[in-house]
């Protein structure tokens, strides 16, 4: 052993020892060293490390290696083994994953060419030579030792983590296809619908318990059988067409419903699905059946459809089915097919409703239903469109005269009285008969033609059918056409007032305006009252446009009060509807109300017919309208009953002479009766504290002799024309009498009649 050197054992702390202090450089030739060691291990890394954590490491390992290379002697100390330093050495290598075995190889070789090259001044003082050799064939030969232990035992690291991770997969895939598979045999066992699987050859290999309720068989039948030996026999050739297509890889899947009988003879309706199921390969394996029972579903489909299309009091065809039928008997008729529409309404049924009640009402409409029902038979399909309003379709009817004897069949039928609670109920009805071509008519046409001939049988009488005459109804197509516009007319804003005077006969002055009601239709033009007042009857709209002419005037009257001080009463038609509505004095007291007018400013006219000889109602109303303060007159006197006597019980304030008296009395042939009349009516009047109003004056002379009769009031065209409420204004502004008529002349003309009114 060579002697150790004077000072030799603090060789070790003249020497760097692997950067314990981060703040003190390494000497030069480790640096050198660890960059070589750093530049021969990039890129070879499994799992690469950065560049300044590899030199870190490469730097700690340089510092114990050279700590192990410049040991004192074991004679004067400790001396690091080289195989051990080696070994930790190629343990951290393999603990940094540099698991690549270059990187074990290239680690010896810088070893063995620059480890005592680059370090050479560090360890001058250290050890000899030959020493220095021993030690560093050690190094690497522990290195190499420590790298394969620590690879090995990292290997075998990795495999168990591999083996036990690879077993818990095992272990959760196994968990899990059990949990599938349990909730799939719950979801089997318990799914309310029918599950069933087939194999390849058609055969029924398993069935949960709905399936087999479903089929009214047992599951341990089922299983084992064809399909086409399950299902309905008559169904069997469909189902098996669709299945061999199925499992022969045609298509995925199929749906279809179809009727199942059951052994115990019930018929059943099943919805079924079937979705082939394919390997890895892609080749069928087997398919699954999904059923569910429709049967109850159908049912109340069926019961509904049969409930949307028919009358649920009579149980005929309401209109949704009639017009359905209408509809494809006019789509699919051949050329030279015929069809025939028998359009029925009940003469007066309104008076059974109000005088019994609407639920003898009911009972009626049934036993009119069933006597329809039974006069028409197989001939035509019976409908009720509404109310009482009854319709029969007849396909290709042998002609016209077919149509209209099944007609007047039905009208024989219901002559007959009906007895109900105790009355003979005697009913009669009105038809219009269509019949024409089904090829290309329009459904619509047929029912307006239908329509208007039943119009056509009413205005001709009632208790009558008519026929329709596509030459001769222009007149009943216009008033239709009017009838079915009035509702959208009203909504539409299209009627308007018009406003004449009613003139004072003993100085001309202004008493009161009369408000008129007028059609400006937007292709028709000006419609006239007398065109629509009887249709709005008719039509039962009367009533709403009478509350609307009410409502209207009032406020026209407040207005006129707004901007003169004063406003004229305000005179408004009432008809006899109207009269007879129970809400009559709610509706007028409302208006009173809401436009603020006065109730001493409002006189209502209403018909002779509609108040006299009536029963008690319409009196009491009128009563009750007259004690609010609202003026009542009655408008064409002359022209009903005239029944004097009777005006002694009505509230009524005044009465107008009808214009067709007036007119007569300028007339040299009837000037002395219509003279005697009307004085009478004129005397009588006055007499029972009532005021009267002439109608219809147009003449001076017509003016002069009313004067001299006593009467108080004119209106007519002689006093001004109907028209808007401007026409009034001007009168208002005006402020004077409109006609000479304390003059004494019989030529006494009116003075603003021309000026202000034309």
């Amino acid at each position: 052993m060579r002697p150790r050197k004077p000072g030799g054992g603090r060789l070790v702390s003249r020497v760097w020892a692997g950067g314990t202090d981060p703040h003190r450089a390494a000497p030069a030739g480790v640096e050198r060293f660890v960059c070589r060691w750093a530049h021969g291990l990039t890129g070879i890394s499994f799992v690469p490390l950065e560049p300044v954590e590899l030199t870190s490491l490469l730097r700690d390992l340089v510092g114990r290696v050279l700590a192990a290379l410049a040991a004192d002697d074991p004679a004067h100390g400790p001396d690091p083994p080289a195989a051990e330093v080696g070994r930790s050495v190629g343990a951290a290598l393999a603990a940094a994953h540099l698991t690549n075995p270059l990187a074990v190889a290239r680690t010896i070789e810088l070893f063995g060419r620059w480890l005592l090259v680059d370090l050479a001044g560090d360890l001058a003082s250290g050890p000899d030579p030959r020493t220095l050799a021993a030690r560093l064939v050690g190094l690497q030969a522990g290195l190499a030792d420590g790298y394969a232990a620590a690879l090995r035992a990292h290997t075998l690291a990795e495999q168990e983590e591999v083996s036990t991770a690879a077993l818990a997969a095992l272990r959760a895939a196994e968990y899990r296809r059990r949990a599938v598979e349990a909730r799939f045999r719950a979801v089997f066992a318990n799914a309310a619908v029918g599950i069933g699987v087939v194999d390849t050859a058609g055969v029924v290999v398993d069935v949960n318990p709905a399936l087999a309720r479903m089929l009214g068989r047992r599951a341990e039948w089922l299983c084992g059988r064809r399909v086409t030996e399950v299902v309905d026999r008559n169904e069997a050739p469909w189902i098996r067409d669709h299945l061999r297509r199925l499992l022969c890889g045609e298509r995925d899947e199929f749906r279809l419903e179809t009727p199942h009988r059951r052994p115990d003879g019930r018929l059943v309706r099943l919805d079924l699905s079937m979705t082939l199921v394919r390997d890895e390969q892609g080749a069928a394996r087997y398919a699954v059946a999904v059923v569910a029972d429709v049967t109850d579903q159908r049912r109340l489909e069926a019961r509904l459809w049969h409930e949307a299309r028919h009358d649920a009091l009579t149980g005929l065809a309401n209109r949704t089915l009639f017009l359905e039928r209408l509809a494809r008997a006019c789509a699919a008729a051949a050329r030279g097919a015929r069809l025939g529409v028998c359009l029925l309404d009940l003469d007066g049924f309104k008076a059974v409703n109000d005088s019994l009640g609407h639920s003898c009402g009911d009972r009626l409409l049934v036993a009119v239903a069933e006597r329809l029902r039974r006069s028409v038979g197989q001939a035509g399909t019976v409908a009720r469109l509404g109310g009482d309003e009854f319709a029969v379709l007849v396909r290709n009817p042998a002609g016209p005269d077919q149509v209209a004897a099944l007609a007047q069949a039905m009208l024989t039928a219901l002559s007959a009285p009906i007895r109900l609670d105790g009355h003979d109920l005697r009913v009669s009805a009105s038809v219009g008969v269509v019949e024409r071509a089904a090829c290309g008519a329009d459904p619509a046409e047929v029912m307006r033609a239908a329509d208007i001939a039943l119009y056509r049988a009413k205005a001709a009488g009632r208790r009558r059918w008519a026929l329709h005459d596509p030459r001769g109804c222009a007149d009943d197509i216009a008033r239709h056409t009017l009838t079915t516009a009035l509702p959208a007319a009203l909504d539409r804003g299209e009627f308007v007032l018009e406003y004449q005077p009613l003139v004072s006969l003993d100085d001309g002055a202004l008493r009161a305006v009369e408000a008129l009601v007028r059609w400006e239709h937007p292709r028709l033009g000006r419609i006239p009252p007398g065109r629509f007042i009887t249709l709005a009857e008719d039509s039962g709209l009367i009533t709403a446009l009478g509350r609307w002419v009410l409502t209207e005037a009032c406020r026209q009257a407040g207005r006129w009060r707004a901007r003169h001080g004063c406003a004229p009463p305000v005179s408004v038609n009432l008809a006899s509807a109207q009269a007879h509505d129970a809400r009559l004095v709610e509706d007028v007291v409302a208006v009173l109300a809401e436009t603020g007018l006065e109730p001493g400013r409002l006189q209502l006219e209403l018909t002779e017919s509609a108040v006299l000889g009536h029963e008690q109602g319409p009196v009491d109303a009128l009563r009750a309208l007259a004690e609010t303060g609202v003026r009542l007159a009655i408008d064409d006197f002359g022209t009903g009953y005239s029944n004097l006597a009777y005006l002694a019980r009505l509230p009524v304030h005044e009465l107008k002479i009808a214009g067709a008296l007036v007119d007569g009395l300028d007339c040299p042939s009837s000037g002395a009766a219509s003279h005697t009349i009307v004085a009478s009516v004129v005397g009588l009047a006055h007499a029972l504290g009532l005021g009267v109003t002439a109608e219809g004056v147009e003449t001076p002379a017509q003016a002069d002799l009313l004067r001299m009769l006593g009467c108080d009031t004119g209106q007519g065209w002689l006093f001004g024309r109907p028209g808007p409420a401007e026409s009034i204004d001007a009168l208002l502004r005006r402020g004077g009498p409109l006609a000479a008529a304390r003059s004494g002349r019989a030529t006494t003309v009116p003075a603003v009649a021309a000026a202000d009114l034309a």
